[in-house]
């Protein structure tokens, strides 16, 4: 990849990440610098699986989803900032700190992903990121985690 994209529609995340429904939980990547940091968009919807059992009655967006999706936003970036678009690879959690949730996230928001890199390499990487809805913090946490190359 020549020029590396700023932002990445459902089709360039699909190239970037393995992930699908029902666990493709990011929608589009925005302000991508690229080894620093990125913005991901997840429009919450109420067909999401995790709905009917989280709650019924009352629909919350479980937090751990949350994480995944700021994850899924890093890993996008990550992808590109490496050049192995289309290479196959797969990202592990190794570790999640200082997880904070403080605001419910339901059907019809629109949680925006900020996440910035901490540290990176080829395979191991570490990030801080914020989710919020509008200027409210949803959740806020760092992580860590691996890129399996397979090969590329």
């Amino acid at each position: 990849m020549t020029d590396m994209p700023t932002s990445a529609d459902i089709h360039l995340i699909q190239k970037c990440i393995p992930h699908r429904y029902p666990f493709l939980l990011v929608d589009r990547v925005e302000d991508i610098v690229p080894g620093q940091s990125c913005r991901g968009i997840k429009m919450v919807t109420m067909n999401e699986p995790h709905f009917q059992g989280h709650f019924p009655g009352a629909p919350i967006m479980p937090g751990v989803t949350i994480i995944e999706a700021m994850a899924q936003a890093a890993a996008v970036m990550a992808s590109i900032s490496l050049d192995i678009v289309e290479k196959d690879a797969l990202v592990y959690f190794m570790g999640i700190d200082k997880a904070k949730f403080r605001r419910k996230v339901v059907p019809g928001d629109m949680l925006e992903l900020f996440v910035t890199v901490n540290r990176s390499g080829s395979k191991i990487w570490k990030f801080s990121g914020v989710a919020k809805v509008g200027d409210e913090v949803a959740c806020e946490a760092d992580f860590t985690a691996m890129l399996d190359l397979q090969g590329a």
